[in-house]
């Protein structure tokens, strides 16, 4: 499953595009533990001291953001759909 990093995340994994070993059918929840696996630079970023996944950082699926789908981080993902994770921005 293709996976597109942006801005800060890009610089700590050291690449713009990651190709995960993902089954369709995997959650984003999936997604992000196996982000983490691939790029460990990547887990502090992406999930909270807690285990859940850290609301700065943003899961889109299909240019939607995974918090607000219905299933949240339990959205089940495919192939077909385009991937990206942004880090926290701010700006004015």
């Amino acid at each position: 499953m293709q996976v597109k990093l942006y801005a800060t995340l890009r610089a700590l994994a050291g690449v713009t595009t990651l190709e995960l070993p993902l089954a369709d059918g995997a959650t984003v929840r999936q997604l992000a533990e196996c982000l983490a696996e691939h790029c460990p630079a990547l887990a502090a970023q992406i999930f909270e001291p807690s285990g859940e996944l850290s609301r700065r950082v943003h899961f889109m699926v299909d240019g939607r953001n995974s918090r607000w789908l219905p299933q949240g981080s339990e959205t089940p993902l495919h192939s077909r759909q385009t991937l990206d994770v942004f880090p926290p921005a701010a700006g004015g």
